[in-house]
């Protein structure tokens, strides 16, 4: 190498730029290297080496991240910006390559050598010019970015070696390939690998605007997107790729062989994938073929999980993840037994009931999972058209299988647990009845054939096991209940509520809002306090929001005192979270009472508490009855004045009081609607105390209908209505004599807790409610 013509000259690195010899431009610098670098070369002769990065993103280079061969260039104006960069222009001077880099910690500082353009056959430089010229024409004749006035300017310079740098400055091309015609000094070589990458241009550009011409021609009648797609095609024919409806019958093909499916069904779908092909790609029948198509493709025909039978890992999973709800339990066992032992039994269709908030989902999911099937939740909660049960005809615009066979698919086997969520809560109207379309699905005897107006094709169902859930038998159709196993869920004890509370829903709310174990506790006193008086439920989905609230006040309390590590939240912090009682836990009455009794329900929500009073008022014998009774109701107010009117001598009352008084009958209950066959003799116990003047025992609440001679029939519900009465602190329960097997069902804590005293006829009533 030769030292004379090196030289030590500031280095100022450049990214995404190239800046060659007699080239004028204007840079922004900011960094902090790169403004020392200028500082230092107007001090001395105003000489700058620029060299451009290997890669644009490394924000202070080292000799590796630098191209080793850059350009001295004069600078000619600095400009300092508000922004603090500094505008300089530069003047490009002549090549120079990096010999090495010199210690410096201000700026960058190289020794560099001065590189002279070489020729080595001058006699075909003028070929080589010409052809540079020609296809630069072209290129500016194809390029958008290039006018006409920058080719007459080009055409004048006389230098073949100036001539390639300032047409290569004017290509759109590759930052590497700009730095090659930097490197490369002998000139001829350097016009020959400019003409390469001219040719190159000017060939794409002849693409673009082949493609570009033949998309316009169909602009006229088409939007953007339709543009964007023939344009997507012309691309693809130029790449020899596979296009249009030939490409997509074969990727359908292709997809056909891969797959299992039934013979019958290969068959249907290998017959539409030829229809599509005779059909004309712009037929608006195409799109429905092919949608037809990919849903038959993707629907799970013989793809199944495979059961995990172990007994003792399914009863641990629900045992973990629900606590009590004993019988549900206990029949997802016997059906893992069964299946055990015949090793094929068709789907059953179970049916849980009971009030919100009691886990009848969380149980479908827990399900699922002791077997190890694929869990599917539809909700069919306000569905009144049947088409979203049996999907559309194929003839509708924008038609979709209905949500069984859309279950189907998104569980992706053919014997997944499939949850039917508030079966109850569908409704009809002018476009079908859906619980009609339900018969054949929740029968097992019919759903081996399930048939899908979409589909138009026999899907079996046999090997799903179905979960419906609901919060009241009575709206569900009686053909659909007659294909379910029904299992009741009825709300839970204190004790439940209490464990419930402590092993999953508080762990849980702490877990959710940022608290460990040990930052956040709760005594089972103070819970049960919650409980009583905070939440009226027979679920536990109230209580889970109240137990959020305590975590999320701690959480606050926390983070806004850092002193405090620890938080135990008694019965005073729970009234300062979550203020004062909202329900008062004990007995409805405070004092035995003259026409009020307290009355048992069954709702939707689970069992209550009702108040019946009765007001005797002078007047013609007029009944009055409010509260926003139902019309079972109001029977049996009218039953029980009829009963008490045949029994005026034996209460000792006068024979013609109904022409003397008014009786007004009221259960005041806000404006919630109040109906079922449970309250005749509670209306007829608060009728004879308000006209005998007689007390009734505010420990005492009943439930029971009553007929014209007085005898006491059954109800339903009394695990519900009994639990609501162990809430409410009452001390005794009077129920219809033949509701004694459903004592069974009642858990032990409540048992101990409650006085049963079943009765058969109103005497017996009377004797255990009213106060002597």
């Amino acid at each position: 190498m030769d030292e004379k013509n090196s030289q030590v000259i500031p280095l100022l690195p450049l990214r995404g730029v190239i800046v060659y010899p007699n080239m004028v431009i204007h840079l922004d610098v900011g960094r902090d290297k790169s403004i020392k670098a200028l500082e230092k070369a107007m001090v001395d002769n105003s000489m700058i080496l620029l060299c451009t990065q290997t890669d644009v993103n490394v924000e202070t280079p080292n000799e590796e991240d630098m191209y080793g061969l850059g350009t001295v260039a004069k600078i000619r104006q600095m400009l300092k910006l508000p922004n603090g960069t500094i505008r300089v222009l530069v003047e490009g001077m002549y090549r120079a390559k990096v010999l090495g880099y010199l210690e410096n910690d201000e700026y960058t500082e190289v020794s560099a050598e001065q590189l002279d353009d070489k020729v080595d056959n001058e006699s075909e430089l003028d070929a080589l010019v010409r052809g540079v010229l020609d296809q630069f024409e072209q290129y500016v004749n194809l390029s958008r970015k290039v006018s006409s006035e920058t080719y007459a300017s080009v055409a004048d310079i006389d230098e073949p070696g100036r001539l390639a740098d300032v047409v290569c400055s004017h290509l759109s091309i590759k930052m590497k390939d700009k730095q090659e015609i930097l490197e490369t000094i002998d000139v001829n070589k350097r016009l020959e690998r400019l003409l390469d990458l001219l040719s190159s241009e000017c060939e794409v550009l002849r693409l673009e605007k082949k493609i570009s011409q033949r998309v316009k021609k169909q602009m006229e009648k088409t939007q953007k997107e339709y543009y964007l797609r023939e344009q997507l095609r012309a691309i693809q024919k130029e790449l020899g790729e596979k296009e249009g409806r030939s490409g997509e019958v074969q990727e359908l093909r292709e997809q056909l062989e891969e797959i299992d499916l039934p013979e019958t069904v290969k068959e249907k779908i290998e017959k539409e994938i030829n229809r599509l092909e005779k059909t004309p790609n712009a037929s608006a029948e195409s799109g429905v073929i092919r949608n037809y198509i990919e849903w038959m493709l993707s629907l799970p025909w013989l793809n199944n999980t495979e059961d995990d039978l172990d007994m003792e890992k399914a009863e641990q999973i629900l045992d973990e993840d629900h606590y009590g709800l004993e019988k549900p339990k206990e029949r997802v066992l016997e059906y893992l037994a069964v299946q055990k032992l015949v090793q094929k039994l068709k789907g059953p269709i179970l049916c849980f009931v009971g009030p919100p908030g009691v886990g009848k989902t969380s149980l479908g999911r827990s399900i699922a999972k002791s077997l190890g099937r694929e869990f599917v939740r539809i909700s069919l909660g306000g569905v009144r058209d049947e088409a979203e049960i049996r999907g559309h005809r194929r003839t509708y615009v924008g038609a979709l299988p209905g949500r069984i066979i859309q279950g189907m698919k998104s569980a992706g086997s053919n014997n997944p647990v499939f949850l039917l969520d508030e079966i109850d809560k569908m409704a009809m109207d002018f476009r079908g009845d859906p619980a009609s379309a339900l018969l054949e699905v929740l029968d097992p005897e019919q759903n081996t054939t399930f048939s899908d107006h979409f589909i138009e094709h026999p899907f079996d169902l046999s090997n799903v096991m179905f979960i419906t859930t609901a919060n009241a038998v009575h709206n569900i159709p009686r053909p659909l209940l007659d294909r379910m196993e029904v299992l009741y869920i009825s709300g839970y004890t204190e004790l439940e509520k209490q464990q419930i509370g402590q092993r999953y829903l508080f762990p849980k709310q702490k877990e959710k809002h940022g608290l460990s174990e040990e930052q956040l506790h709760m005594n089972d006193d103070t819970l049960l306090k919650l409980i009583r008086e905070y939440t009226r439920e027979a679920g536990v989905r109230n209580l889970e929001q109240q137990l959020a609230s305590v975590s999320r006040k701690s959480a606050k309390e926390i983070v806004s005192d850092s002193k405090i590590k620890e938080i135990v939240v008694d019965e005073t912090k729970l009234v300062e979270y979550l203020g004062s009682s909202k329900y008062r836990y004990g007995l409805a009455e405070k004092e035995n009472q003259i026409g009020s009794v307290t009355g048992l329900a069954w709702t939707e929500v689970g069992g209550d508490t009702l108040n019946i009073e009765i007001a005797i008022l002078p007047g013609t014998g007029k009944l009055t009855l409010t509260g926003q009774l139902g019309d079972v109701m109001k029977e049996s107010a009218q039953a029980a004045f009829s009963y008490t009117r045949a029994k005026v001598d034996d209460l000792g009352l006068d024979k013609d009081f109904q022409e003397k008084h008014d009786i007004h009958i009221h259960i005041p209950e806000g404006a919630i609607p109040k109906d079922g066959p449970s309250a005749g003799i509670t209306i007829a116990t608060a009728l004879v105390s308000a006209l005998t003047e007689r007390a009734v025992s505010k420990e005492v609440a009943m439930t029971g209908e009553i007929t014209l001679r007085g005898r006491v029939l059954p109800i339903g519900g009394l695990k519900e209505k009994t639990l609501a009465a162990h809430r409410a602190g009452i001390k005794t329960v009077l129920f219809p004599k033949q509701n004694e097997k459903d004592l069974e069902d009642i858990p032990d804590s409540v048992k101990q807790s409650l006085t049963f005293v079943p009765v058969d006829h109103m005497d017996e009533v009377l004797q255990h409610a009213l106060v002597q």
